[in-house]
């Protein structure tokens, strides 16, 4: 799968049909999804998926595509859970409202540090939310309509799951605020975040409901949906990028990372790391 801009040439698909020459792996079909930009190479494969995954991504690491070697069974999900924040946006809400107040900087590298692992998610939550004390309901309504916008693909994305008549949950450990009206946009069946507290003057107390929706969390409502609707772990995508997704990327059939920090992406059965959104189509595409 290769991003919009670029194309699937002769000399990458020749770079690949050397590796599996290489690895003695014989192609019994090869079909173009997406001409150009996704092609589907069909065949037996004797060895770990995930290691010869890696391998070819190695051996394609300079044409900047991105590799998934799947079982052909069950390709098309039933279940589908995503994070929000720079997955199905392109933004972290909480450093664009932390912008209002002169904040950006000093809470982005907190949310850095958390996303990749190295904070506490509750902890460093409840640190930067309190940051946020004295903001004015009206500004996260402006920040909404000025700041967020859709990532690339997630419109195609939404709709290729409701077509299909899967199930879509968007869980964030942001704030119901933001997931609400990306939920209504985009027609996810179901949302879940935290929830920020106002005072009287409608303005953010710097608090945040307990208990806090992180990593733990996501896993289990991925797993109260599962229970839900009658499925099994295997007819789930799950979708996110940082730390706090690994144990719902990890529990789901197919577990995405999405443009992701480097630990979750190497601990993610699939890595997009240069297509947008709908390499997630791609990837349900028998």
């Amino acid at each position: 799968m290769s991003p919009d801009d670029v194309t699937l040439s002769s000399d990458i698909m020749q770079t690949i049909n050397r590796f599996l020459e290489q690895k003695q792996i014989i192609a019994d079909k090869v079909t173009q999804i997406i001409l150009n930009h996704c092609t589907h190479i069909y065949c037996h494969i004797p060895q770990d998926l995930k290691i010869l995954q890696n391998e070819l991504s190695v051996a394609c690491a300079d044409y900047k595509i991105d590799i998934a070697i799947l079982p052909a069974q069950n390709r098309l999900k039933k279940l589908f859970i995503s994070d929000m924040d720079s997955t199905i946006i392109n933004q972290e809400c909480i450093d664009e409202l932390a912008d209002f107040i002169g904040k950006k900087s000093q809470i982005s590298a907190i949310t850095q540090s958390a996303m990749q692992g190295e904070l506490n998610f509750e902890e460093s939550l409840i640190n930067r939310v309190a940051l946020l004390k004295g903001l004015e309901k009206s500004q996260l309504n402006i920040c909404f309509d000025t700041k967020i916008t859709l990532m690339s693909g997630a419109k195609s994305l939404l709709n290729f799951m409701k077509h299909n008549q899967s199930h879509t949950i968007l869980v964030s450990g942001g704030f119901t605020f933001f997931a609400e009206k990306i939920a209504n946009i985009l027609g996810f069946d179901h949302y879940h975040a935290n929830i920020l507290n106002f005072n009287t003057h409608n303005m953010l107390d710097g608090t945040v409901t307990m208990p806090i929706l992180g990593r733990e969390s996501k896993a289990d409502i991925l797993n109260d949906y599962i229970a839900k609707h009658n499925l099994t772990l295997s007819e789930c995508l799950a979708v996110g990028d940082g730390a706090n997704d690994l144990a719902m990327l990890k529990a789901a059939g197919l577990g995405v990372a999405y443009h992701a920090k480097p630990a979750v992406a190497e601990a993610a059965r699939i890595a997009i790391n240069f297509c947008d959104l709908k390499a997630l189509i791609y990837l349900q595409m028998p």
